[in-house]
């Protein structure tokens, strides 16, 4: 698949790991921000690695949740 799209993209020789495009989102509101911030907290546990999203060490949601996570965060109140 990697191979493929590194075929089909004049940029690269001959894999693409990366997808090109860019969407940018403006968080303009808190129901936004809100969403995003619950899309990128669910990610480990849709792809299967846990099933909590508090689980996933490199996850800022372990500081929602009042643990202290790996990483240092501002929390969004």
């Amino acid at each position: 698949m990697m191979e493929r799209a590194g075929k089909k993209n004049g940029n690269n020789k001959n894999w693409q790991l990366w997808q090109q495009h860019n969407h940018p989102i403006e968080l303009t509101d808190n129901v936004i921000l809100d969403q995003k911030l619950n899309y990128l907290h669910m990610n480990p546990v849709v792809s299967g690695f846990v099933s909590e999203p508090e689980s996933w060490n490199w996850s800022s949601e372990i500081d929602y949740a009042g643990g202290k996570g790996l990483v240092d965060i501002i929390l969004i109140e």
